[in-house]
Order: structure tokens, then sequence, then C-alpha cells
């Protein structure tokens, strides 16, 4: 049986067409805003010839069973590893380094544990503090009003599972107590990591996010570093 069940559409993995356009897009009731580039089309990745090939088996979990990756298809740095601590971190934090596909754990014991990571496109990008308010495991996605007048044809929800946007676990971010609609969460397209290729969100294996949400805490602080995209920014009022 094929473990790759195909793209779904979603917040964080378009999966269809944009029309080039400039706006700004605020997320309903949180204050984030995205600078839509002006001259970009906006689609999902193709999924390669051989994408069950990149499934090498499962892990047990409830109620799914998650999908195994062959990490030899990985770029060496993007595959999860525990690291000396590239900088100096409080206990339980998270550094996003979007430029280079990473995401840091920092457990407090002078380690840290990286994990690779896809990003926003061009324009989807962001920048910024915030905090994990919510954890879910194998969560149901619900496309933003804003989404949905943007993409008419979006479903209304895709049930938690396999199909589902967000994968095995999401973490939601906050700030100012609000949730800014961004997620780090997990992908059923696994050749994306390493690319630039989400709708703002931060997306990791399933089995890596797995990981990730068993270590840290609802308050967890997350910094999100975006030099490339500087302009690109998240505002704290509507």
């Amino acid at each position: 049986m094929s473990l790759y069940r195909g793209a779904a559409l979603g917040l964080c993995a378009l999966a269809v067409s944009l029309p080039a356009f400039a706006t700004e897009v605020t997320s309903e009731g949180s204050g984030a805003t995205i600078q839509l580039a002006s001259t970009e089309t906006y689609h999902s990745v193709e999924p390669p010839d051989d994408a069950d090939q990149w499934y090498v088996g499962s892990i047990p979990d409830e109620p799914y069973d998650i999908p195994k990756i062959d990490r030899s298809r990985l770029r060496a740095d993007l595959r999860r590893e525990t690291v000396s601590a590239p900088e100096d971190m409080p206990a339980n934090t998270i550094v996003v380094d979007i430029d280079n596909r990473h995401l840091f754990f920092y457990p407090g014991d002078g380690t840290a544990i990286r994990y690779g990571i896809g990003v926003g496109r061009r324009g989807f990008s962001w920048q910024g503090n915030a905090s994990i308010g919510r954890k879910g495991v194998w969560p149901d996605w619900i496309p933003t009003p804003t989404m949905r007048a943007l993409i008419p044809n979006l479903p209304a929800s895709i049930e938690g599972g396999l199909d589902s946007p967000l994968g095995a676990r999401a973490l939601y971010l906050y700030q100012n107590g609000q949730d800014n609609l961004f997620r780090i969460h997990g992908t059923n397209e696994p050749w994306t990591i390493g690319e630039q290729v989400s709708s703002g969100c931060v997306r990791m294996l399933n089995e890596d996010v797995a990981d990730l949400y068993n270590r840290v805490e609802i308050s967890t602080k997350v910094i999100l570093r975006n030099s490339k995209y500087a302009s690109t920014r998240v505002s704290q009022s509507e």
C-alpha cells in the first residue's frame, strides 16, 4: 500500500496557484500581518516521481502510525542531530533559523537538537518572537476566513490524519496571548524539508515534530530569525 497520500491544501501548505498581487493579509484576532510579494505565483511543490520510496516503514502512534522517512534522502544537516549549542539560550527555547532551514531546541545542558525544516516562500515568511500557546496531536486543519477569501474552493476543514496539512503534531504560536495563526507542524511532503515552500508556517518531518512535541512545554519561547526578508513584519495591533 502506498504511504504517500498526496498534497493537501492549507494555510501552511498552499496546493493551488494564486495570481500575482500586492496586498497584506492580517490573521484574524492576532494582528499578525504578512506582506505578500507582488511578483510571485504560489503553488504547491509537485511530488517527486519516487514519492513512495521516501517512506521506509512507520512509527507506532495513536490514532495513526507516523510514516517513517528514509533520512538518507535529506541533506546531512537536515537530519535530526544533537549538536553543541550554537549560542547561549535559556532552557526550553526554540530558535528557528529561516535562512538555513534549521530549528534548534535548547534543553539547557549546553547542547541543542537541530532539526531540518521547510519554511515560508518569499512574501509569506516572517520573523519575530512568539510562544507555544497550544499543542495538538493529529490536529484538524481549518482554513482562516482570509485564506478562504483568497482561495474560495478551499475545504471548510480537513480532519486530522495522514491527509491533514498539519501532520502528526502542531505547535500553535501565540503573541500577546493570542493565536497568530502560524504553526510549527508536521508535513506529508517530506521532500520539501529544506525548501522555501509554505505559507509562513514551519514544517517538519512528522517524526521530528513528534519528537519536538514531547520535549517542549506550553509557554516555550520561539524565536524566528529571517535576515533575507527583514521587511516582512509581524504587527502587534490590528
